[in-house]
């Protein structure tokens, strides 16, 4: 799964990468997490467009927000079926700018968190999907949800799910909806191969949302997990937020 991402490089340089006409101009964010604000890719009018969304999706069916989970991701394998999904895999693809992104792995009961990036640091593009959920007044809000797929072997040390990220040479055909056809796309929605991420333990200073500093990337050495592996040592828990992986009718991710 992914449940919180990095963004680092410069706004020039994504906007190179992913062809968006707008021109933002935004800060390196090291601790994205959901219910938050983040950057989204999608093809409008013929053009690529950068919008704001708030990650975590909200079908366009749901009457009061309030009472729903939010969806953060969607399973690859489910995304033609479920409710939440079926009409945004067909008219809604989006893609999501991203350095790296963060997962927890269980070891001897303790949640150590890992930093997991491209092997040769290019930034990267998450399969995502969008909705925008229309209130009862009037009201909208624009709401996505990044695509997840089962791990390659390597990664799988760490979770058995990770987020899909499309390739540059991908991205005109995963964001045109036109043919609302999605059989040449699926084959898309894939963990990458094996090799082509890398990933290092950083500190636990990242469990809590309101850390957001280039210090959360750093390498931990040998001294600093011992140190806050130390019992006397005060642990931040990961804040929690309701979430599901699937249309909010079934499994908890």
């Amino acid at each position: 799964m992914c449940g919180r991402f990095v963004i680092t490089s410069p706004p020039a340089a994504l906007r190179e990468m992913f062809g968006y006409i707008e021109q933002p101009n935004f800060p390196p964010r090291y601790n994205v997490a959901p219910t938050q604000p983040i950057p989204v890719v999608l093809l409008q009018n013929g053009g690529r467009h950068f919008q704001l969304m708030r990650w975590g999706l909200i079908p366009s069916w749901v009457k009061d927000p309030r009472t729903f989970s939010l969806l953060i991701n969607a399973r690859s394998e489910t995304v033609r079926e479920k409710p939440a999904f079926k009409n945004a895999i067909k008219r809604r693809r989006a893609l999501i700018p991203a350095d790296g992104y963060y997962e927890w792995q269980d070891a001897g009961g303790r949640k150590r968190p890992f930093f997991i990036h491209r092997r040769d640091g290019h930034p990267l593009a998450f399969a995502a999907l969008a909705e925008t959920w229309m209130g009862p007044n009037g009201e909208e809000q624009d709401t996505v949800a990044i695509v997840t797929a089962p791990a390659s072997p390597d990664l799988a040390q760490l979770h058995h799910r990770v987020p899909v990220t499309i390739r540059p040479e991908q991205f005109a055909r995963w964001l045109d909806c036109l043919p609302n056809d999605v059989d040449d796309v699926m084959p898309m929605l894939k963990g990458p191969d094996v090799g082509e991420f890398a990933w290092h333990q950083v500190t636990m200073r990242v469990n809590a949302v309101a850390n957001d500093d280039e210090q959360l990337l750093l390498p931990m050495t040998a001294e600093q997990i011992a140190a806050e592996d130390a019992p006397a040592a005060k642990k931040a828990a990961p804040r929690k937020t309701p979430v599901r992986e699937d249309d909010g009718q079934g499994s908890l991710f």
